[in-house]
């Protein structure tokens, strides 16, 4: 399939109800509005195809940037090309669920997410974040250093509420997902997330909304699912 066929396929696929629920979060024009899980039939036939992937995410539409990290090859994309979809990914849909579930795929992972952690933009910091909810929430727990992960845990403690609104959505996930799914830090995350107690997240035109990590830990511990991994990170 080339590029004309897949937008005219998505166009086919959009509804306008969808349309203004992805526009309420974030999303503006050109979209179509598809629902993720229409878009696996399309994604079955072309499977990876980077170059493909790449025209996709240049259109802008967000219906296609989406569609591109579903059928992206992330192992063959360098840092400079994640940097590039970041450059254009404008709200948190894109940054943390399709820029950052694609980087977890990748070797260069948490060289990246550190990177954008510490830069200082809000959509980089919610992405670096992200990236590492998707990768402790996957690869085994032998895969990650346990004194940064720590070390990350108190800088949460220490900054989320001083931090950007995307960013601290982005953190409040990042306790959750240690104290849930990283089980050498759990007691810690755990202790973290009582400390930081309700985070407030502000949103324009609309009433805050307030986060409460310890309690989410909680509800976990409860079903007896910690040490939860999923199976797979990109659908």
């Amino acid at each position: 399939m080339d590029l004309q066929m897949v937008m005219q396929e998505l166009e086919a696929l959009g509804k306008e109800r969808t349309k203004k629920m992805y526009i309420s979060n974030g999303a503006h024009e050109p979209l179509f509005g598809v629902a993720t899980g229409q878009m696996k039939p399309i994604s079955k036939k072309i499977k990876k195809d980077q170059s493909l992937a790449e025209e996709l995410y240049a259109t802008g539409n967000y219906d296609a940037m989406y569609f591109a990290g579903v059928i992206a090859d992330p192992l063959v994309m360098t840092e400079a090309d994640f940097d590039r979809w970041m450059d254009a990914a404008y709200f948190y849909m894109l940054s943390d669920y399709v820029v950052a579930v694609t980087l977890s795929e990748t070797d260069i992972a948490q060289t990246v997410a550190d990177k954008w952690i510490a830069s200082g933009e809000e959509l980089r910091m919610s992405a670096g974040w992200s990236c590492y909810c998707w990768l402790l929430g996957n690869r085994p727990d032998a895969e990650f250093n346990t004194n940064k992960i720590a070390s990350m845990l108190d800088q949460v403690k220490n900054t989320i509420h001083d931090s950007p609104e995307r960013t601290k959505s982005a953190m409040n996930n990042f306790l959750y997902t240690v104290g849930v799914s990283y089980l050498p830090l759990h007691d810690k995350a755990v202790e973290n997330a009582k400390a930081v107690g309700t985070v407030e997240l502000k949103r324009d035109e609309k009433k805050s909304s307030f986060l409460i990590p310890s309690k989410n830990i909680q509800k976990e511990v409860d079903k007896g699912r910690i040490g939860f991994k999923r199976k797979y990170v990109r659908c």
